[in-house]
Parts: structure tokens; C-alpha cells; sequence
């Protein structure tokens, strides 16, 4: 794969919230450490992303010490979030699965609904090591995730980004791109490597920890969706549906599952392992 790196790493504290972009970030069983372990459900406990609210594009969550989140969004004062008590627990509903979580104290609760100017409630997941396996289709025994789409980590690369962008502009009369990464939401984005080289990846290395691939990642309405604006239009999914449909699915990027942990970072290596 030549001299394949990270470029970029992004960490999603709150899902469906604004991403940050550190320079390392410890990778856990489940997923980066700190990624999308919190989430919005609604008054019937179903996940809320920004499938249903793209304004969530504008908000953002901050770490705190002890696992707590700032939340911040156009109009709204900051909020800060500490991680909530073991106690009585909710289900929620990601995807079809449903999952037990932990609520948040009733400021955040409000802080998000009047936001959103929706009934929304802010979920914690306390246990990660237990409450959610991955699909078990793709998954070895023991596999677990946060509030992850479904599965602990997603790959991106900017050769494959590249490559969309061209196919954009060859058919793109409304002029929606070049498409930023943001579209896509990764946590680690890799430089250095051929177009589409992630879909063919059994195991790779980055730095010191390994991973498999699980599966290629579906892509939903969420990529139409400016990150900086919360304005949707019809790229990237006019596109690969096009170009990139797989096995009846639209494509873009590769999902991974830990085999080990240990601490990535911008400028770490990726090798192809098989």
C-alpha cells in the first residue's frame, strides 16, 4: 500500500453532534475512547440523528473530565453534562436493537429539546463492554460498540474521496461539490493509498493496534448533508448510487472492529495485514 498514514482522526463525544479532530486518540474495544457514547432519543426511545435533525450538524460536544460533555449550539448558552449515577436505566432503540442507557440529569434533557424544538432526551451508555454486541453477521464472539451506526470504528480514505469527487463533477449540473470528508463522518481518515483500496482490507495495522474489516459502510441521507450549514442537497447519493452500489447497498468507506487496543495518531502508518 506504499506510505499509507492517518491524516486525520475524529471523535463524535455525542452522536450525530460535530466531530473533534485530535492529533491521538486511545482505541478501546468498542471504538475510539470517548466516541459517540452519548445520544439524543426521542419520547419513544428511538435514536434521533441527523437523519431526522440535520441542525444537529451544528451543535457540538466538548469533553470534560470524568466522561462529561459541554454542549454547545447556535442560539443556546453552553450546557455542561456530567456523566449521570448508575441508576434506572432506558431502552433505546438504535437501528432495531434495542440497547439499555442511562438518562442524563433533566437540564440536558430540556437544553436539547428546546434546541431542537423537539421532545428529546440526552442518553449515556454506561457499560460498553456489554450493552450493545455488534451484528453478529459480521461479528467474532464478545464484539460490543457504542452509539456507533454499527460498528466501532469507521475508515475513510482521501484517495477514495478523491475519486467520488470526480465522479461528482462529471455529473454534478447542480454544482454540490467537491465534497468535504465531514460528509462522511469517519474516525480515521488514511492517506497514501489507491482508490477504493478499503473495500478489498481483511486487516490492517495503525500504528501499534490491529483491526479487522467488518464490513463496507452503507451510506445514508446524513452524507447530503452540509456539515457547516445543516443544508441537505443530493450529493454524494446521486452519485454512488451510480458508481458504488455494492451488493444492493451505496458505499463509501470501510467499518472496523478492534483487534487490539493501544493509542493511533495523525502521522501512524497503516499496513495491510490481509
Amino acid at each position: 500500500m506504499g506510505n499509507a498514514e492517518v491524516q486525520s482522526i475524529h471523535v463524535h463525544p455525542v452522536k450525530a453532534f460535530r466531530g473533534l479532530s485530535p492529533h491521538e486518540a486511545a482505541v478501546e474495544p468498542w471504538g475510539l475512547a470517548g466516541d459517540r457514547r452519548w445520544t439524543l432519543i426521542d419520547d419513544g426511545g428511538k435514536v434521533v440523528t441527523q437523519r431526522e435533525q440535520p441542525r444537529l450538524a451544528l451543535a457540538a460536544a466538548e469533553p470534560l473530565a470524568g466522561g462529561g460533555v459541554r454542549l454547545s449550539a447556535p442560539g443556546r448558552a453552553p450546557l455542561n453534562v456530567t456523566v449521570p449515577e448508575p441508576a434506572a436505566t432506558v431502552p433505546v432503540n438504535i437501528f432495531g436493537t434495542k440497547v439499555e442507557a442511562v438518562p442524563a440529569a433533566a437540564a440536558a434533557h430540556a437544553w436539547c429539546s428546546a434546541y431542537l424544538e423537539a421532545e428529546v432526551r440526552l442518553v449515556h451508555m454506561d457499560d460498553p463492554a456489554t450493552r450493545r454486541p455488534v451484528d453478529a453477521r459480521f461479528a467474532l464472539p464478545g464484539e460490543t460498540v457504542g452509539f456507533a451506526d454499527g460498528f466501532p470504528l469507521l475508515v475513510t480514505t482521501t484517495a477514495s474521496l478523491d475519486a467520488l469527487n470526480s465522479l461528482v463533477a462529471e455529473g454534478d449540473r447542480a454544482q454540490e461539490g467537491p465534497l468535504p470528508m465531514n460528509r462522511f463522518r469517519p474516525n480515521v481518515v488514511v492517506a497514501g493509498t489507491e482508490p477504493w483500496a478499503e473495500d478489498h482490507w481483511s486487516r490492517i495495522s495503525i500504528g501499534e493496534v490491529v483491526l479487522r474489516a467488518a464490513r463496507t459502510s452503507a451510506r445514508c441521507v446524513v452524507t447530503t448533508t452540509d456539515q457547516d450549514t445543516g443544508v441537505r442537497g443530493r450529493e454524494p447519493l446521486r452519485t454512488l448510487a451510480r458508481h458504488r452500489r455494492i451488493d444492493g447497498r451505496l458505499v463509501f468507506g470501510q467499518n472496523l472492529v478492534p483487534l487490539s487496543t493501544g493509542t493511533i495518531r495523525i502521522g501512524d502508518p497503516v499496513r495491510v495485514l490481509g
